[in-house]
This record gives C-alpha cells, sequence and structure tokens, in this order.
C-alpha cells in the first residue's frame, strides 16, 4: 500500500492516507511534485500519460508527476519517479514554486488535490519510459508547450496550466 502525505494550506504535514482513497472525491489535500526536465538546449521533456494510468490516462504533462513518501524529501521523490517513469536520473533539481489545485477526471472519477511542489532539473541521456507509465514522449521549447497548453489544453492533463504558471518565472531566465 503506497501512502501519501496529507497537508495543510500552508504544506505542512497533517497525517497519511492511502494513495487511491486520498484520489477519491472529495480528496484530501496532499503533497505531489510536478518536474519540468530540461535537455542540454533548454527543451522541456513533457510526457503523454499511458492508458493504464489510474487517472488522467493519455493526457500529455509536465516530464514527471508524484507523491512524495512519508519521510521522503520533494526532490528525492523527483528523482525516484523521473528513473521509475523515464529511465532518466536528472540533475541539478531544484524546487521553483509551489501551487495548489483540483482536478476531477470524469473517466475515472477520481480527483486531484495537490499541494504541489513545482521542480525543474536537466537530462543528459535519452529517456526510455515505462510503457506503464508512459504512452510517449517529445522534447518541445518553452514556447512551444506554452503555445500547446493554450491552443490544445483539452490534449493536457489539467494540473499543466496551473505548474505551467509556476514554472515560467525559472524558466524564463
Amino acid at each position: 500500500m503506497t501512502l501519501v502525505v496529507l497537508v495543510d494550506r500552508d504544506g505542512r504535514e497533517v497525517g497519511t492516507a492511502e494513495k487511491v482513497a486520498a484520489h477519491r472525491p472529495p480528496a484530501p489535500l496532499h503533497r505531489a511534485f510536478s518536474a519540468f526536465l530540461l535537455d542540454a538546449d533548454g527543451n522541456v521533456l513533457l510526457q503523454r500519460r499511458s492508458l493504464d494510468k489510474y487517472h488522467f490516462a493519455g493526457l500529455w504533462a509536465n516530464s514527471c508527476c508524484g507523491h512524495p513518501l512519508p519521510g521522503e524529501s520533494v526532490l528525492d521523490a523527483a528523482a525516484r519517479r523521473s528513473w521509475d517513469e523515464l529511465g532518466v536520473r536528472p540533475s541539478d533539481l531544484r524546487e521553483v514554486a509551489s501551487v495548489v489545485y483540483s482536478a476531477h477526471d470524469p473517466d475515472s472519477s477520481l480527483m486531484e488535490h495537490e499541494f504541489d511542489h513545482v521542480v525543474v532539473g536537466r537530462v543528459h541521456t535519452a529517456p526510455r519510459p515505462v510503457p506503464s507509465e508512459v504512452a510517449e514522449v517529445r522534447f518541445q521549447s518553452l514556447a512551444e508547450v506554452v503555445r500547446d497548453v493554450e491552443q490544445t489544453p483539452q490534449v493536457f492533463a489539467p494540473w499543466m496550466p496551473h505548474v505551467l504558471g509556476a514554472v515560467l518565472p525559472a524558466l524564463a531566465r
């Protein structure tokens, strides 16, 4: 059983819950991360979530998302999940922002309600996506990502506008 860390609106830990239970409405607020990994040219690695994902399957999203385990740091969780999903070991990971959002998945009836730590880092090797996690990957310039999220939001996970807006100041430097 995988546990997630429940938090208050200020991000302070208030307990734990089983992961799937934490995504059933009304979905208690819990800690998560959204990582944006860039290649040497500054292009953003995007992933299309596997069709086997338990919620928001088949949608495009940032490089990697997940939940820190109890006692695990956000950056350690981002590194762990980058390996588990994409087969990459990112470098220079750092947290640049946090956002709170919620979203309902009509296909699964599950819900996100997350205190999401936005993380950036670098990748130096080609991704090797794990099919049960990731259907496909692509690298795009930041401008292309912004354009695509604005023009075709329906193909992106609902957290993308939130985390993209939060990460833009850090990536636009």
